[in-house]
């Protein structure tokens, strides 16, 4: 079976919308068309380069393109975690991989569902009202 010449994976949480494109390359990984060494703050840097560091010298050889577009900095850093998580697996076809993806954080395969919830009258968020005074 032929490898495959680029993949694309996808990778969602809150709002934000990440698009992982995977070549072959030199090891480069970019986030929104900048060097990942130089994104701040540091957290969506850690975060996005955990699945990288989970994969080990097998990236070495890959360049990674991250576009994230959509929700605040730490939505867009899960959001492009995922992404790659999911590029590397479908580039490398590696079943004990995807285990051990699972078995540290579901997360990093698994888009996260959970939403704001919408803001209802009687009150300034979705939970809370404006209190009532008897006397």
């Amino acid at each position: 079976m032929k490898a495959p010449t680029i993949v694309m994976a996808t990778g969602k949480r809150k709002t934000a919308v990440a698009r992982a494109t995977v070549r072959k390359g030199a090891g480069r990984v970019r986030f929104n068309d900048r060097p990942l060494e130089i994104v701040e703050p540091e957290i969506i840097r850690q975060k996005v380069q955990e699945p990288l560091l989970m994969v080990g010298d097998r990236a070495k050889n890959l360049d990674i393109a991250v576009h994230v577009a959509g929700g605040g900095y730490v939505g867009q850093a899960s959001a492009a975690r995922t992404a790659v998580a999911r590029g590397l697996i479908a580039w490398l076809k590696d079943d004990q991989l995807k285990e051990m993806f699972k078995s540290y954080d579901r997360s990093l395969l698994v888009n996260d569902p959970r939403r704001k919830l919408p803001k209802r009258p009687g009150g300034r968020g979705a939970r809370k009202r404006r209190q009532k005074s008897y006397r």
